[in-house]
C-alpha cells in the first residue's frame, strides 16, 4: 500500500496523504487534483477502490496507425495536450507490422473503462475493405469515439478532416500554371478513402482544363518513402513532368526516383506533398505541400469527444478543414528541353 501510494503521489506530483485522501474518499481534494489521482492509478495498472469503481476512468484511447510519418505524433502532441487541459489522459496505442492491431487495442481499451477513444490518421476507418466490427463494437457499447480522416460511410461516429478535394485541386491548379501538362499521381490503396477523393478531384481538374486523367498517371503505393520512390519511377518512365503525392514521405520517395533517374528537382521534375510534416522545410530541395490545419483539426476532435463524455449530442457528420499550399523550392515551370 505504501510503495503504492509513493508510485501515485510521484506519477501526480502530489503528496502521499493526498492520494491517501482520495482514496478513502476524504474531503479537501480539488476535483482536478482527484481526478488525475484516479487516472494514475489507471495508467500503474491498480485497481481502483471499490467505492470508486463505478467510475468511468478519464482515460482516452488515442489510436494512431504509425509513428514514422511526422504528421502523426503532430497529431498525437495537439491532441494529448488538448486532453490533458481537459483533465483527460491519453493512452496512445500505435500499430506496427505484426504487433498489436486495431482490434486489439479497441478491446484493452475497453477493459481500461476509457471515456473515450479519438482515432487519428489513416486507421482501417479509411479503408473500405477493411474489418470495422471494432468500431460497432464501440458503438454498442456507447463509447464516445471521434475519428480524425475521411472515413467510410455508416460507421455513425463525427468526423474531422482535411479537405482533399481542396488540396488536390490547389496543387493541381499550382502546377498547370507552372506550365505543367503531363501530371501523375502517386496515392494510397485502392480502398483507402482519402485517396479517392483526390483521384476524383484531380480527375475533376484536368476535366476543368478540358483534358482527362489517364490511367496510366496514376500509381498507387503502400504509405513509405520506398512506396513513393516505386510508383514515381513508374511514373517518370511514362514522360510525367509533375508529381502530386498524397503524403509528404510520398513525395520523398518521389524526389528520389526522380534522382535515381538523373533528373534534377524541380527543374526536370516537379514534386508536390501532402501534410507540412516537420522538417519538410529542411529537404533539398524544400518541398512545396499542402499543410493541413494539424492545431484546429486536433482540438476540434478533443472539443466533440468531450461534448460527447459529457453527454451533449453532437452530429455524426464530417467537419471539413480548408487546407493550404505551400510553394518551397519542390516545384517550378516546366522545363522545355
Amino acid at each position: 500500500m505504501t510503495r503504492r501510494l509513493a508510485q501515485v503521489a510521484k506519477k501526480v506530483g502530489v503528496s502521499e496523504a493526498t492520494v491517501s485522501r482520495v482514496l478513502n474518499g476524504k474531503p479537501g481534494v480539488s476535483a482536478a487534483t482527484r481526478q488525475s489521482v484516479l487516472s494514475a492509478l489507471d495508467v500503474l495498472g491498480y485497481e481502483r477502490p471499490t467505492q470508486l469503481r463505478g467510475e468511468r476512468a478519464r482515460l482516452v484511447g488515442l489510436v494512431l496507425p504509425e509513428l514514422q510519418n511526422p504528421i502523426f505524433p503532430a497529431f498525437a502532441e495537439v491532441i494529448g495536450g488538448a486532453l490533458a487541459q481537459q483533465g483527460l489522459t491519453p493512452v496512445l496505442c500505435t500499430q506496427t507490422k505484426g504487433g498489436v492491431s486495431e482490434a486489439d487495442y479497441v478491446e484493452l481499451l475497453l477493459q481500461q473503462q476509457v471515456s473515450g477513444v479519438v482515432f487519428a490518421g489513416g486507421g482501417l476507418f479509411a479503408q473500405a475493405d477493411a474489418p470495422h466490427d471494432h468500431y460497432r463494437l464501440l458503438a454498442e457499447r456507447n463509447i464516445p469515439v471521434v475519428l480524425v480522416n475521411a472515413s467510410i460511410a455508416d460507421l455513425g461516429f463525427p468526423c474531422i478532416a482535411c479537405d482533399d478535394a481542396v488540396a488536390v485541386g490547389q496543387s493541381w491548379r499550382h502546377l498547370a500554371s507552372l506550365g505543367h501538362e503531363r501530371i501523375g499521381l502517386v496515392l494510397g490503396p485502392s480502398d483507402h478513402i482519402p485517396s479517392r477523393r483526390k483521384l476524383a478531384a484531380a480527375q475533376e481538374a484536368a476535366a476543368a482544363a478540358g483534358g482527362t486523367l489517364p490511367d496510366v498517371y496514376v500509381e498507387r503505393a503502400m504509405f513509405s518513402l520506398e512506396g513513393g520512390q516505386a510508383a514515381a519511377t513508374r511514373l517518370l518512365d511514362r514522360g510525367v513532368t509533375g508529381i502530386i503525392c498524397a503524403s509528404d514521405p510520398l513525395a520523398l520517395g518521389a524526389v528520389r526516383a526522380a534522382r535515381r533517374r538523373g533528373h534534377h528537382v524541380p527543374h526536370d521534375v516537379s514534386v508536390v506533398g501532402y501534410d507540412d510534416s516537420a522538417f519538410m522545410t529542411c529537404t533539398e530541395p524544400p518541398l512545396t505541400t499542402v499543410r493541413q490545419p494539424i492545431e484546429a483539426m486536433g482540438r476540434a476532435a478533443v472539443d466533440l469527444l468531450c461534448a460527447q463524455i459529457q453527454g451533449t449530442e453532437v452530429p455524426h457528420g464530417e467537419l471539413l478543414f480548408e487546407p493550404e499550399l505551400v510553394v518551397r523550392g519542390s516545384t517550378a515551370q516546366v522545363s522545355t528541353r
